[in-house]
């Protein structure tokens, strides 16, 4: 086998990483602001810290990023977090924004 052989093998079996998402809540009038910080807690795993520290963006800014995922996961995240949203009769909406 030759060196030029080995070095497109090595090329070709290079990993490419996936194309990232950010999950985004979006503000409403609605939904209190404790149920935005039990959302982050529940989905997103943060501290009551970092979860607070989010829904105030939410609430000042219109929106907030909970986090970085690969496409299928921030899909997941964001249709569980509409459907509990839903459920508990609350508008929050979350959207997913390539990165």
């Amino acid at each position: 086998m030759s060196t030029s052989t080995i070095t497109e093998n090595q090329q070709s079996a290079q990993v490419r990483v996936p194309p990232r998402y950010v999950v985004v809540l979006l503000n409403d009038d609605y939904t209190p602001m404790d149920f935005v910080v039990s959302v982050l807690q529940m989905f997103f795993n943060k501290t009551e810290d970092e979860a607070t520290q989010i829904m105030l963006e939410v609430h000042y800014k219109g929106k907030g990023i909970c986090g970085t995922y690969t496409r299928d996961i921030a899909a997941t995240k964001v249709a569980q977090v509409n459907q509990f949203s839903r459920e508990h009769q609350h508008p929050l909406l979350c959207k997913m924004e390539q990165a």
